[in-house]
């Protein structure tokens, strides 16, 4: 993990930890005025709330500047799956699913928490499991 202290960011700081990024396939995060390179195999799910989007890992959360759809884009065929319009999760760290009301399902994750799977992609699941 690589971390960066400033006292402003600025577009070609963020420029720069991007390009970093991108080549060691790690995702950037922001905490409290501190950027951390996480690895995805860290990232428990991705969560678009207030035209912001969070990076949940086992017990830390993150900013990043990154849409839901350039990191749909950037885990394509991995273990990344989107589970609804704001969510993306990361099925390696799913423990369960259960069916759940009006064909949803959710999913329970390894640190406990919850996320619904909107029916839109229950199919999308199915598929990927081989159901």
């Amino acid at each position: 993990m690589i971390l960066i202290r400033c006292k402003e960011l600025d577009e070609s700081l963020l420029k720069l930890i991007y390009n970093l990024k991108l080549e060691k396939g790690k995702v950037v995060g922001m905490k409290d005025g501190t950027i951390s390179m996480i690895e995805p195999k860290d990232i428990y799910y991705f969560e678009a709330v207030d035209n912001k989007v969070f990076l949940y890992c086992e017990q830390k959360v993150y900013e990043t500047k990154k849409k839901l759809y350039e990191l749909e884009k950037d885990f394509y065929q991995t273990d990344f799956f989107r589970a609804s319009k704001s969510i993306i999760i990361n099925l390696s760290k799913v423990q369960s699913i259960n069916p759940a009301f009006n064909g949803r399902f959710e999913a329970i994750l390894k640190n406990k928490e919850r996320v619904i799977i909107s029916r839109q992609y229950v199919s999308d699941l199915k598929q990927r499991f081989g159901l």
